[in-house]
């Protein structure tokens, strides 16, 4: 592995309880700078249970999460954004009262980046420049998701974490967020994704990690994934084995 993809996260024997239930059950995976690993699998495999404990929502119950060499499981979600993690959430949140530019502003001011980009810029680039001065609460969904992710970037994350950004846009929206994602892996930031478009899936990322139960039971190229039986019969479902 060259020095450039060496691991930026390494994820290591994760495990999280929820009261008897354990929704990541030794969970280990790796995402480098530069790549983008998708996390897929049904509902209840742990996708976003993975996110939440990566940015400090939960903390693990067992495992190591790791961040350039530093171990920082349990370390609360705004620490870790000064570290370099920021994350979407499947339901967008923003300050609804605030406009866009404020809520954009807010993240300028709390999130500690040494060189954040231009606000302008990032409203433009996100299609958000035209409705900057109105309230998030009168965006549509698709705007919403922009602003929380225009928010993250303003951190300047190394690792981005996507939860499901892509659901609820439609086939333009999703070829140009498509593109917007890649160009910022090719920048040198690590993007984990999770989302349940497969096609969407598939065009973007590098890797892929098949969940169940909390568990790995795949790591590769998604075009692969779809023929193994085991997840097949998990994930897909047996009326897809043909």
């Amino acid at each position: 592995m060259s020095p450039e993809r060496a691991p930026i996260l390494s994820v290591s024997k994760l495990v999280k309880r929820f009261g008897g239930f354990y929704a990541l059950d030794g969970l280990s995976f790796h995402v480098s700078s530069g790549e983008i690993l998708g996390l897929v699998g049904p509902n209840g495999s742990g996708k976003t249970t993975a996110i939440n404990v990566i940015s400090g929502l939960y903390a693990p119950d067992g495992g190591e999460v790791v961040l350039e060499g530093a171990s920082i499981g349990g370390v609360a979600s705004h620490k870790l954004v000064h570290r370099g993690i920021n994350r979407t959430f499947q339901v967008p949140k923003p300050f609804l009262s605030l406009t866009v530019r404020q809520n954009v502003e807010v993240a300028l001011a709390y999130g500690g980046a040494a060189s954040a980009p231009a606000m302008a810029d990032l409203l433009e680039e996100y299609r958000l420049a035209e409705v900057a001065n109105r309230p998030a609460a009168d965006l549509n969904n698709a705007q919403q998701k922009m602003l929380d992710l225009v928010r993250a970037l303003t951190t300047r994350p190394r690792l981005l974490l996507l939860d499901e950004l892509a659901a609820g846009l439609n086939p333009a929206e999703l070829d140009w967020i498509a593109g917007r994602i890649k160009a910022l892996a090719q920048s040198g930031m690590a993007i984990i994704v999770v989302e349940h478009l497969m096609g969407f899936i598939e065009h973007i990322t590098d890797r892929v990690i098949v969940l169940n139960a909390g568990k790995e039971i795949f790591e590769g190229k998604l075009a692969v994934a779809v023929k193994v039986p085991q997840v097949i019969e998990v994930f897909l479902g047996g009326e897809h084995a043909a």
